[in-house]
């Protein structure tokens, strides 16, 4: 299969266009119309000649990728299913085709002028399996390229415009940190999504969280903790297990001070499981003195876990006790739950449906 739009290098494009009987700066539109406008084929990019775009539908094609199914929420959010071409990863070896799940999420009012969030993807899978999160039940198959992680936003920004990126998806993002940064390189111009607008959630791997903050990351950092507690750590998040916390504690502190920029700790509420009183008290105890927000994520339901979800009269009491003990809580109801395209909820999916009326 010839390389897609996305995959060559731009000096290369530019080169193989000018081969092509077009000229170089018309590599540099037809990345415009389909990242910042979301074209999705050649036909629709009216700034290319029509010779060209013929041309070129045959010898670059624009997207590896294709939407399988999507699925929309009833407040608006749409998962999409995109596939992705087999690779081998071995002489011989069986290859089946890679699919992931992408999250548009428009905003809250209608008719709002802002552009829409979109929730990204980075490995078919993931290696971390914490018990209350879909993502991770079939475990890693194989990280994304740069060029796939990159597609996701465009057939996102087909829905519609894009202000504001979470890597949140499928996947833990800093164990395939070199595809993430080259991904995000190629949208961030077309999308205008400076460092403030992107934010990369992991669950703090320290040594990696190091090495993203020595990268020049241009991008937020939001690390997955869920609980103040070691051995509930180590339960709730099994990849970490035997990582203290107090070192991904450290890891966010050296992170503030390499960007400037806060960490913000996700924490998932699950009812009767990490939600007292107590668990507040010892995670502000945990976070004293720290520049950090805490987001309180209530649980989104999968099917194969047992977790419940708390309630609003919990969720109330457990930010109280954060914003007495002076830390900076905000509380996240996840959008397009009823979808299962909400936070944890993403996997490889058979649902499908309609949009919303």
């Amino acid at each position: 299969m010839k390389p897609s739009l996305l995959q060559w290098e731009p000096a290369a494009i530019e080169r193989r266009l000018e081969e092509l009987g077009g000229r170089a700066f018309q590599a540099r539109v037809a990345r415009a119309e389909l990242l910042g406008r979301g074209k999705l084929d050649y036909e629709g990019m009216s700034a290319l000649p029509k010779d060209l775009r013929r041309t070129l539908a045959t010898e670059v094609p624009l997207l590896s990728s294709i939407e399988k199914l999507r699925t929309w929420s009833s407040d608006g959010a749409c998962k999409l299913l995109l596939e992705f071409p087999a690779q081998s990863q071995s002489p011989g070896a069986r290859t089946v085709p890679a699919q992931v799940e992408t999250v548009f999420i428009p905003p809250h009012e209608r008719g709002s002028t802002k552009g829409a969030t979109v929730c990204v993807s980075t490995q078919v899978g993931c290696p971390v399996a914490c018990p209350f999160c879909a993502s991770g039940k079939a475990g890693l198959q194989r990280n994304l390229a740069a060029h796939e992680i990159a597609e996701q936003f465009a057939h996102a920004r087909a829905l519609g415009p894009i202000s504001r990126a979470v890597v949140m998806g499928i996947g833990e993002p800093l164990l395939n940190l070199d595809n993430l940064l080259a991904g995000l390189s190629l949208v961030r111009s077309e999308l205008d999504l400076g460092a403030r607008k992107v934010t990369v959630s992991s669950v703090g791997f320290p040594e990696r969280v190091r090495r993203a903050a020595q990268n020049d990351p241009r991008f937020q950092l939001a690390i997955s903790l869920h609980t103040p507690d070691q051995e509930q750590r180590d339960f709730l998040v099994p990849a970490m297990r035997g990582v203290p916390i107090e070192d991904v504690l450290a890891a966010g502190d050296e992170w503030f001070h390499a960007t400037g920029r806060e960490v913000t700790y996700e924490y998932v509420l699950l009812a009767g499981t990490n939600d007292s009183e107590g668990h507040a008290l010892r995670l502000a105890e945990r976070l004293r003195g720290r520049r950090a927000t805490v987001n309180l994520i209530p649980y989104n339901p999968i099917e194969e876990s047992t977790f419940g979800r708390p309630t609003p009269e919990s969720v109330a009491r457990f930010a109280g006790c954060l914003e007495r003990a002076k830390l900076v809580a905000t509380v996240r109801w996840s959008r397009g739950v009823d979808g299962q395209a909400a936070c944890g909820q993403l996997r490889v999916s058979n649902a499908s449906g309609a949009p919303p009326a």
